[in-house]
């Protein structure tokens, strides 16, 4: 295997890049929860912000998966 590899595949530099962006989307998805919470005590309640904001929180939960699983090496069953 080349120094400039691991066992995931992905460069060094690569990994860095999916480390940063994994943290800005963990970061998005804290305050997410924060925000969910406010709405959630608002009166009146807003159904339709508050249905936009849990899909946002999902997806953002997806691509969160998707970059840990570029991290982790395959493992071969």
């Amino acid at each position: 295997m080349a120094d400039n590899e691991d066992t995931s595949g992905a460069m060094p530099e690569e990994q860095e890049a999916i480390k940063r962006r994994l943290e800005e989307l963990r970061i998005e998805h804290r305050d997410l929860d924060d925000v969910i919470s406010r709405v959630n005590e608002e009166a009146p309640f807003d159904q339709i912000r508050m249905q936009r904001l849990k899909k946002r929180k999902l997806a953002l939960r997806d691509q969160i998966n998707h970059l840990e699983s570029q991290l982790l090496p395959d493992i071969i069953a």
